[in-house]
């Protein structure tokens, strides 16, 4: 092992390129992304994908990372250690199917809270709070690979939300002569406007992605998620509930970025306040039907996205592509819906790019862990609101 002047841990010899293991589980916790990174470090970071694998969440880990939120302290203590040995067991399963051997390993963590900054008493700033678990020292340990982890706590520090973290990494991946607008549709929703210049940046959370959907899916057909968006284009908006929807979540959408937001507010509860007098059924006699609902919750979440580019987005920057990433880019009934909102403009997916679209969030913590590794800050205070920029995230040796 050797240290840099920044006393930052680098492999031997591995200065100019290394290949970074990125993990993600993201706020729909169905399971861990792996995406294996070969990357530049002699500068601001240049990248590419070497192979991505997922590795689904058995039930008991889904129900307990769902639980997370209200569990008591001795749960959230057992969930961060098993939870870190997941993600240990998929590194090993990658390492062992790739038959690659990486430098580090990236990993995002489970975000089981998230508290963004907010105003106090006589305007003054509230400090943010997050929390993710899946113990990185248990991963180092049981890998023998160092581990770059913790990304989000350093930029709330500074004053940030901790969110979204990825515009610098979708910068290095898709900045051009374009103007794109690069939306991760995961759980919650999250946009990165790229220009040329990473200073010249917007992103934040546009409000739900697929949160809504899963948990109505459970509700109502016992199923983790509307696959290809199948059971949505069997319904119909009802224009009554699509209205409750708006009402519950003004608040934040009409709220003007930097901001961020997570299933703390598009929860079980916010759906079951927006169903309440709501009458379900088979047949339109009995009330809107189980598919009427996700129909509507798809509407939402699509005119969500939409109602963000056109109060913040489109009157600043001329937008001529929105690339897709995330679960979510494989609903073909909400992106249709989405290209239905946002045409004339191009609608693409990272796919088109080289990149998986269920890759992409792990590729980016590669991305940020490269730049923590080569001692150089990566959160984006544009998108952010951190009054700097802070290196991000924190390395644990095996």
């Amino acid at each position: 092992m050797v240290f840099n002047r920044h006393q930052v841990f680098l492999p031997p010899g591995a200065r100019n390129r290394i290949k970074i293991l990125g993990l993600m589980s993201g706020t729909s916790h169905d399971g861990v992304d792996a995406a294996l990174v070969e990357t530049w470090g002699d500068r601001a970071s240049r990248a590419r994908l070497l192979c991505f694998a997922s590795y689904p969440y058995p039930a008991k880990i889904r129900k307990d990372i769902e639980a997370a939120a209200d569990s008591s302290t001795m749960e959230i203590c057992r969930l961060n250690f098993s939870l870190g040995a997941f993600f240990a067991r998929a590194a090993n399963e990658f390492i062992k199917t790739s038959r690659i051997r990486p430098d580090a390993i990236a990993s995002h963590g489970q975000t089981i809270y998230h508290i963004p900054p907010g105003m106090g008493g006589k305007m003054k700033k509230k400090p943010g709070s997050t929390l993710q678990i899946g113990e990185p020292a248990v991963i180092a340990q049981l890998t023998g690979v160092p581990v770059v982890a913790g990304f989000r706590p350093a930029d709330m520090a500074a004053g940030g939300h901790g969110a979204p973290l990825v515009p610098f990494a979708d910068h290095v991946l898709f900045s051009g002569k374009k103007v794109r607008a690069v939306q991760n549709i995961g759980g919650i929703a999250n946009v990165t406007v790229v220009t040329r210049s990473i200073d010249d940046v917007i992103a934040f959370d546009t409000g739900p992605g697929n949160c809504l959907m899963d948990l109505a899916m459970e509700m109502f057909f016992s199923r983790t998620m509307d696959k290809g968006g199948k059971i949505a284009s069997e319904g119909k908006p009802d224009t009554a509930l699509l209205g409750k929807l708006e009402l519950l979540s003004c608040g934040y959408l009409r709220k003007s970025p930097p901001k961020s937001t997570g299933r703390e507010f598009f929860s079980r509860d916010f759906l079951e306040r927006a169903l309440k007098g709501v009458k379900t059924g088979r047949s339109g006699k009995a009330g809107i039907s189980p598919k009427d609902v996700i129909s509507t919750l798809a509407h939402f979440t699509a005119g969500s996205i939409s109602d963000a580019y056109r109060r913040h987005i489109f009157p600043r920057y001329p937008v001529e592509e929105v690339i897709l990433c995330g679960g979510g880019a494989k609903n073909a009934f909400l992106v249709g819906l989405i290209q239905g909102n946002v045409a004339p403009i191009k609608v693409s997916r990272t796919d088109e790019y080289g990149i998986p679209s269920s890759a992409k969030e792990a590729m980016s913590f590669a991305i940020l862990a490269n730049e923590t590794l080569s001692g150089r800050p990566s959160n984006v205070p544009g998108a952010t609101g951190a009054g700097k920029k802070v290196i991000l995230g924190g390395i644990y040796l095996p």
